[in-house]
């Protein structure tokens, strides 16, 4: 994970291992939309994502210093407060912040889902062109998104709209960077870019001026307990695994599937249904996967 992606993986990462980590992201952050949506409805929305990151990455760095990883030096320190700057707040803070702004989880999911045309471009911009497969499986994933939520209305305040749209920009930036500058080998990249991101939330929290209300609700306690074991601990650290050993395509291929969670959950969860085009808008979305999945196998054969 700390050398740059320019140069080539020489051996394939184990399939299983990378079978495991894209369920991870598919499943966990497809559900963590709902959850930021019960966090924030009474704890601070940066506050709260500072100390779900601060949490999850101090747990994990004294994991890993435990079990004998070298601690990071000033240079990936820096490097990693530069992806977690973007990943952290600009991204998942963008998000979190719309939401609370009136976001409905189901249309942010549907904007995040331009994350893996910004990464394309990104990775345009740096060199390496998305084969015409990966490209076809982003349209096809993107029209999968836009046919499930086409009868979703759209009414939200200008600062909602404008960080919600800036949130995958952030998101994609910081991924590209990660599989190019110098950060620290392993899972020590995800420590220490949580923690760096998660004290600039903080730091943003504070400035902003957010306080409580009232005190947090049980219901937003046990959110926020999901969404920093599951989805900070365990998913965040899944994609940067991801985003070391496959094509960024593949690794951003979760923002196609995470809108299909968050239906599936409404269904399950608050008696929604689906109907036969959200049923055509999954499978596209699925054979849109299925194409970035093909192009990858035939990038390592």
């Amino acid at each position: 994970m700390n050398q740059p992606a320019s140069t080539p993986t020489q051996q394939p990462a184990p399939r299983t291992a990378v079978i495991l980590a894209l369920l991870t992201v598919y499943l966990v952050w497809g559900s963590t939309y709902l959850g930021i949506k019960i966090a924030v409805e009474s704890i601070p929305p940066l506050f709260m994502s500072g100390w779900r990151f601060i949490i999850a990455g101090l747990g994990l760095l004294l994991f890993l210093r435990a079990s004998g990883a070298a601690w990071p030096t000033r240079q990936e320190w820096i490097s990693s407060a530069k992806v977690g700057l973007l990943l952290m707040v600009g991204g998942n803070g963008g998000v979190t912040l719309a939401q609370y702004l009136g976001i409905s989880s189901g249309i942010a999911a549907t904007l995040v889902a331009l994350m893996p045309v910004w990464l394309a471009l990104w990775e345009t911009l740096w060199g390496t062109r998305p084969s015409r497969l990966e490209w076809s499986g982003m349209a096809l994933g993107f029209l999968g998104v836009l046919l499930l939520f086409s009868k979703s209305g759209f009414r939200s305040s200008p600062l909602a709209v404008a960080t919600i749209l800036l949130a995958p920009v952030c998101w994609s930036l910081g991924s590209s960077l990660s599989r190019r500058l110098a950060l620290p080998k392993g899972f020590m990249a995800s420590a220490a870019e949580m923690l760096t991101g998660g004290v600039a939330l903080l730091a943003l929290s504070f400035v902003l001026g957010e306080r409580f209300e009232h005190a947090p609700s049980p219901r937003s306690g046990y959110a926020f307990f999901y969404l920093t074991i599951f989805g900070s601990l365990l998913g965040y650290s899944a994609y940067m695994y991801l985003l070391a050993n496959v094509r960024p395509t593949l690794a951003s291929s979760y923002t196609y599937v995470n809108p299909a969670i968050a239906v599936l959950l409404g269904v399950w969860l608050a008696n929604e249904s689906i109907g036969w085009p959200g049923l055509g808008a999954l499978l596209a979305i699925l054979l849109g996967v299925g194409l970035i999945g093909v192009s990858r196998g035939q990038e390592t054969n």
